[in-house]
């Protein structure tokens, strides 16, 4: 029996991955006294983007998915959001801020990119079926 590949073979999943890889080992800086406020925030919204990539790519409706990748889009913002929060804080550098942003920033237009496929499959589904 072959390995599930599905969602895992999506680039906007496997760049979600690496920044979810990414906030987690930046926490790990981050004091003890942020262990149940901005770390588990930014942890569990790093974890939300490839967690509703995953559930979006398993529902077999157009509108589900769609749904699911807006809603892992949304988790790319907050994660961002998170990490000013971080730099603000002096948990982490400039330079680690700006990595999250770009990383964050390439999983979005990923995702957009998703979307868009989604959009375009529904009208061409519809133009076959009229």
């Amino acid at each position: 029996m072959q390995p599930y590949k599905g969602f895992k073979d999506l680039e906007c999943y496997k760049k979600g991955r690496e920044l979810r890889i990414c906030i987690a080992g930046l926490v790990k800086k981050f004091p003890s006294h942020e262990k149940f406020l901005l770390t588990a925030q930014i942890v569990d919204c790093s974890r939300s983007v490839t967690r509703n990539i995953a559930e979006g790519y398993g529902r077999y409706t157009f509108n589900d998915t769609r749904n699911f990748f807006i809603i892992a889009r949304g988790s790319v913002t907050e994660t961002i959001e998170q990490a000013i929060t971080a730099f603000d804080e002096h948990y982490i550098t400039d330079e680690e801020l700006k990595n999250v942003e770009e990383q964050c920033g390439v999983v979005f237009k990923l995702i957009n990119g998703y979307i868009s496929y989604l959009d375009k499959s529904v009208q061409q589904a519809k133009k076959t079926t009229n």
